[in-house]
C-alpha cells in the first residue's frame, strides 16, 4: 500500500484548499516571511500560467516558494545557462524553485599540455 503524503499533517487536498496566508503558517520562517511580505508581479505571472495550465512554463524565478496548487505542473527553469525541466511533485512544497536545478558543473581538466611540466618543457613542440 502505498503511503499518503503529508506535510505537516495535512493532505495535499487540504494543503490546496487552503489560501496563501494560510498555508504561510505552516511553513518554515524565511518561506512564511517571504509569503507574508507579499508575492512579486513576476511570481504572480508564474502562477497564473500554472493555473491556466499552460504547458510550457519558461522562468527565471528561481526564488519562487513552491505552492500546492503548482502541483503536476511541468517547468523549465533557468540556470544560468540553460532551461531544466522539472516536475512539481508533493515532496517540493515549500522548497523553492532554484534547489532542483544546479547551477555550476563540475569541472574536469583534460591532458596537460606540452611544457606544462619540466620534462615536458624541453621537447619540440612539433
Amino acid at each position: 500500500m502505498a503511503k499518503i503524503f503529508k506535510y505537516k499533517g495535512k493532505s495535499v487536498d487540504e494543503l490546496k484548499n487552503l489560501s496563501i496566508k494560510e498555508f504561510a503558517n505552516l511553513l518554515p520562517s524565511r518561506e512564511r516571511r517571504s509569503l507574508n511580505r507579499g508575492i512579486s508581479e513576476q511570481h504572480k505571472i508564474v502562477l497564473e500560467k500554472i493555473k491556466e495550465g499552460k504547458k510550457k512554463i519558461r522562468t527565471h524565478c528561481r526564488d519562487l516558494i513552491i505552492l500546492p496548487q503548482m502541483i503536476g505542473a511541468f517547468i523549465q527553469i533557468h540556470n544560468g545557462n540553460g532551461w531544466v525541466p522539472v516536475t512539481i511533485n508533493e515532496e517540493m512544497i515549500g522548497h523553492r524553485l532554484g534547489e532542483y536545478t544546479i547551477t555550476r558543473k563540475k569541472l574536469k581538466h583534460s591532458a596537460p599540455g606540452v611544457g606544462a611540466t619540466r620534462s615536458s618543457a624541453s621537447l619540440s613542440v612539433r
